[in-house]
């Protein structure tokens, strides 16, 4: 049944790649991003589509819109641009929440909400489950972030209990792929970038920190499955259970992309978790769901879609 499906953040990097999918499933999709992070770039070649909209608004201000569904993506998801302006991004994830939250109810929409693995914090559980509440520094530089996502978390479950709003929580782990921003600062990015350009690989600590890295149209499937359930609001952890050093991280980066580039090692930053690996079992056997594309296999189009930026 054709849906009017509202995705905030939809000018950005997972953003756009929903918005794609969403119109390939024949419904109608309204975009709103304010461009902080987003770029139009990402969605040029939507706007042609009658199906599409696009809607320059920041959601820390109330919006007026007839939806059936809404993803809530809209935030700036990489240190450097979270970190720029740490009041603004957790204001998209207090006051927007509640906006989007305030909007689902007013039109009875059902809202899924982009959480992040980063409510686990630097996490003392290894592989982190749903069940898990976290090791999160309150008061540290990445706490704009993480502290945000979780009272994002925590307003949908109280929208959900006090006003029967139809929710849906995703916690999505570390994703990267095509539209991603060269300088977001993320290190897939970062690493390609220096990669394509034989500059030394920078890696913050001794590169023994982990991380799990799941390609985008994984992610994407994910989402959409999980708001399709009728019967589980979640959370959810969406993302690869394969789990890498980011030293073994630039060490393919360099071979994938043909590169002469060394390793080099810097202090690490404030708060930086040591460990991250999806657990996934509930995504298994509660939406059917789990990631197909291997990092070796996701980092070729990724890198082939950076060489444009040389």
């Amino acid at each position: 049944m054709k849906k009017t499906i509202l995705v905030t953040g939809g000018a950005g990097f997972i953003g756009s790649h929903l918005c794609r999918f969403l119109l390939d499933k024949g419904n109608d999709v309204i975009c709103v991003d304010n461009l902080f992070t987003g770029r139009k770039e990402n969605i040029l070649n939507l706007i042609d589509n009658k199906h599409f909209e696009f809607i320059r608004h920041d959601i820390t201000y109330p919006l007026n819109v007839e939806v059936d569904q809404i993803y809530n993506l809209a935030c700036p998801a990489s240190p450097p641009a979270y970190q720029y302006n740490a009041i603004k991004t957790i204001k998209t994830s207090t006051m927007g929440m509640i906006n989007m939250l305030g909007l689902a109810k007013r039109v009875k929409a059902r809202i899924l909400q982009a959480s992040t693995s980063e409510v686990y914090g630097d996490p003392v559980e290894h592989p982190q489950k749903e069940t898990y509440w976290g090791n999160v520094n309150p008061i540290g530089i990445r706490s704009c972030y993480d502290e945000g996502k979780r009272v994002a978390e925590c307003l949908c479950m109280d929208y959900h209990r006090q006003n029967n709003v139809d929710i849906r929580i995703i916690r999505i782990f570390n994703t990267y792929g095509p539209n991603m921003d060269p300088k977001d600062g993320r290190v897939v990015s970062n690493f390609i970038m220096q990669a394509l350009q034989n500059k030394d690989i920078t890696i913050y600590g001794d590169g023994t920190q982990t991380r799990s890295f799941q390609f985008v149209s994984d992610l994407i499937k994910g989402m959409y499955k999980m708001m399709e359930q009728d019967d589980f609001i979640g959370p959810v952890n969406i993302g690869n259970s394969d789990e890498f050093t980011i030293k073994e991280l630039a060490e393919k980066v360099i071979e994938k992309a043909n590169s002469s580039s060394k390793i080099s090692f810097h202090p690490l930053p404030g708060d930086d978790p040591k460990q991250r690996k999806a657990e996934i079992t509930v995504a298994k056997n509660v939406l059917g769901w789990e990631p197909k594309i291997a990092l070796d296999e996701g980092l070729k189009p990724t890198i082939d879609y950076f060489r444009k930026y040389m």
